[in-house]
């Protein structure tokens, strides 16, 4: 077995507590995105307040909150393991309405449709489209706002027929399928709580969900919502009522496994990979004091103007170094000493050198391109110098 080093333990903590992290923090919340579309919910992309105008309407919506396959199937064995006092109002024809929250894909159900029912899908993706993302469509019941730009191209389809529509395709559809009918809307939020001020939508979505002698029925389940299943005498749930690890596997984020998955494999490979030996140390610069001095001195000089300063005791250095390279010794000397010996050995006017010192002698403030410039002649003087010797 790999023995890990304090380094790779105390690095593979600090993986694991950015999983948690991750996962409490960064992860999409499942139960809300879940509620989008549901009408217990009061947030914009909630139908609460449609739910409410339905029943000031007198037309009740119930909210079934039990496995699909139990409305699909009443006599099935899903349906056995759920209380089901309605069940009797599932025998005949009824109308299902579906919202998407973008989690469950929402597919008809051509055989329980065809059976008489209809179902109602809110949400489903039609290709995108040039048409502008709002838009004012007209309708039996007024305006219908549409924040989408997706639209269905249903013509030359005899079995589908719109039902809400502008050049650009059909937003809402219908489609013909034995006895019943599939109803598609291209977005979810038809009658969201966002609309209120619409009222055109809501009336147009109470319109299609209507059918004589159909009870409506809106899914909850598939918004998080489900009523407990019946248990035996003993109070246990019945075999096959509880959740599966497999339903809970499928109800988690596939982005978020997968970013856990990613970090857990650069974790493997890192513990694996020898190639890359012991970090490599990085050396600390080695500071200069005389230089960090100087470099400060500098600075305080030049803040404070104090060029006349500066340049006199440039002069004194370049002259102490232009009369040891003469031979003339260590010992400052006359700058006409200096200028005569000078000339006599390198053969040049002096002229230059005695403006230098000249100007030095001043112990007048110049100017920062004076102060250059001088300098630069200084250097000149020199080179002449080291050029004849």
């Amino acid at each position: 077995m790999m023995q890990l080093t304090r380094r790779q333990t105390a690095f593979l903590a600090i993986v694991l507590a950015t999983l948690i992290l991750l996962t409490l923090f960064l992860a999409p919340s499942s139960g809300n995105l879940r509620q989008r579309g549901s009408t217990y919910s009061r947030a914009p992309d909630g139908y609460g307040a449609w739910y409410a105008l339905m029943e000031q309407r007198g037309t009740p919506v119930k909210r079934w909150q039990k496995p699909l396959e139990a409305l699909l199937n009443p006599s099935g064995p899903v349906a056995q393991r759920y209380a089901a006092p309605e069940t009797s109002l599932l025998s005949g024809a009824l109308t299902l309405v579906r919202i998407s929250n973008g989690l469950e894909s929402l597919t008809p159900e051509p055989e329980w449709v065809k059976a008489g029912n209809t179902l109602i899908l809110l949400g489903v993706s039609p290709p995108a489209t040039p048409a502008p993302f709002t838009s004012d469509l007209n309708s039996p019941t007024g305006k219908v706002r549409i924040q989408t730009s997706r639209r269905a191209m249903i013509a030359g389809q005899s079995s589908l027929h719109p039902k809400l529509q502008d050049a650009f395709g059909a937003v809402v559809w219908t489609e013909s399928l034995g006895k019943g009918t599939v109803i598609y809307a291209s977005t979810p939020y038809l009658a969201a709580n966002a609309y209120q001020d619409f009222a055109a939508n809501y009336r147009f979505l109470a319109e299609l969900v209507t059918q004589p002698g159909h009870p409506v029925w809106i899914d909850e389940y598939m918004h998080g919502y489900q009523d407990p299943p019946i248990k035996d005498e003993a109070g246990n749930p019945i075999a096959g009522a509880e959740r599966s690890l497999l339903t809970y596997l499928l109800n988690i984020p596939l982005s978020l496994l997968a970013l856990q998955a990613l970090v857990l494999l650069l974790v493997l490979l890192w513990g694996q990979n020898r190639r890359l030996g012991p970090p490599d140390v990085v050396p600390y610069p080695v500071q200069d004091n005389s230089e960090a001095y100087i470099q400060a001195l500098a600075g305080v000089l030049h803040k404070a103007g104090c060029s006349d300063f500066v340049l006199e005791t440039l002069a004194k250095a370049e002259q102490l170094e232009m009369q040891q390279a003469l031979g003339l010794g260590t010992l400052p000397l006359p700058a006409d000493t200096l200028i005569a010996a000078w000339e006599r050995q390198t053969g040049h006017s002096s002229e230059v050198l005695a403006a230098l010192l000249k100007t030095a002698s001043h112990h007048r403030r110049i100017s920062e391109p004076d102060l250059l410039r001088w300098v630069d002649q200084m250097q000149m003087v020199k080179r002449q110098l080291k050029v004849k010797s």
